[in-house]
């Protein structure tokens, strides 16, 4: 394929795992951080021991503290930062940007503030002169950058990008699929961390497999009904970004959501856990926006719900489930 540079922006552990593939598969690959002290340490050692220690950063991996550089006459920006500073880095580097340049993101979550899928925030900053897609599925940061075998759904209504970021990120360890449903690709990615933290608190109040079981199922039908309200397709819901995400992240103590969950259900305060976990927690935001779309749309998401009660409302992880146990009898339904 033509030679093609990337700029992966996001040193946390998914940036850096994502970077350090590129650059195993020969890229022009960049990562930047936003804390220079951060990048200085990664640059020295070739580990980023904060988010990926015991992980060696290959020598051909470039590194940068300086957003507009890091810009500057590169082919493709893949995100890989938290929900919340989506936004406000997408406007920082618009003027940067070189004609034809491609916007990626791997970023999980909606816009905390508007409530916006992340595709409408770029849409919101950005024309259609930059190209852009969402990359998404079961992926634990630290076992694609330790080479162990995994897949992930690639969307864009560019089919063109679509193939050629799955071509980049494609070995005999890694695997991606294309299609075009940004918006059930990137619904299964926000809502799966909501849902993560319920198993979570589940199996922190020892409810055991039966328990978990059941919320993963059900939570996949609230995760369709949303995202069919939203205009995503049933079937992306189904596959890598939808299913096989959201058993990843509530059958796995890797899942930071899932240990929000277990340390809530263990009895734990919130912001003892949060502390403890130290990295950002999606679900938090997520829920929170979940709670608003399910209301304005009328949908009924009863294991969402009592996880925004649980974060905003100080509901006991107890009465949540009582909650839940209580509600009127019916027949089960797919979504």
């Amino acid at each position: 394929m033509t030679a093609v540079s990337i700029s992966v922006l996001g040193a946390g552990s998914w940036g850096t795992a994502l970077a350090i593939l590129l650059a195993h598969n020969g890229h022009d690959t960049l990562l930047w951080g936003h804390r220079a002290e951060h990048i200085t340490a990664i640059e020295k050692t070739r580990y980023n021991d904060r988010y990926l220690p015991g992980i060696a950063v290959p020598k051909r991996l470039k590194l940068s503290a300086n957003l507009d550089t890091s810009v500057k006459n590169r082919n493709i920006m893949l995100l890989a930062i938290p929900s919340h500073a989506f936004r406000a880095i997408l406007t920082r580097i618009k003027p940067y940007l070189s004609p034809g340049a491609s916007i990626v993101w791997a970023t999980k979550g909606f816009d905390p503030d508007s409530g916006q899928l992340l595709h409408e925030v770029a849409a919101d900053i950005v024309d259609i002169r930059w190209p852009t897609a969402v990359l998404s599925g079961p992926t634990f940061a630290r076992e694609v950058a330790a080479n162990l075998p995994t897949a992930i759904t690639i969307a864009s209504p560019e089919p063109k990008l679509a193939d050629t970021l799955a071509e980049m990120l494609h070995n005999p360890h890694f695997r991606a699929y294309t299609g075009n449903d940004i918006i059930g690709v990137e619904t299964g990615g926000a809502v799966k961390n909501v849902l993560a933290i319920a198993t979570g608190v589940a199996d922190g109040l020892g409810f055991g497999a039966n328990s978990r079981a059941a919320l993963v199922t059900r939570g996949l039908a609230e995760m369709i009904r949303l995202g069919r309200a939203l205009g995503g397709k049933e079937e992306t819901f189904m596959g890598l970004a939808g299913l096989g995400d959201l058993v990843l992240t509530c059958t796995d103590d890797q899942s930071r959501n899932r240990r929000l969950g277990l340390g809530l259900g263990e009895g734990k305060s919130l912001q003892e856990t949060v502390e403890r976990i130290g990295q950002e927690i999606e679900g938090i935001p997520a829920a929170r926006v979940v709670h608003r779309l399910a209301q304005s749309h009328q949908i009924e998401m009863p294991i969402s719900e009592q996880v925004y009660r649980i974060l905003y409302d100080h509901l006991s992880p107890t009465e949540a489930v009582q909650n839940l146990l209580l509600r009127e009898q019916k027949a089960e339904t797919a979504a």
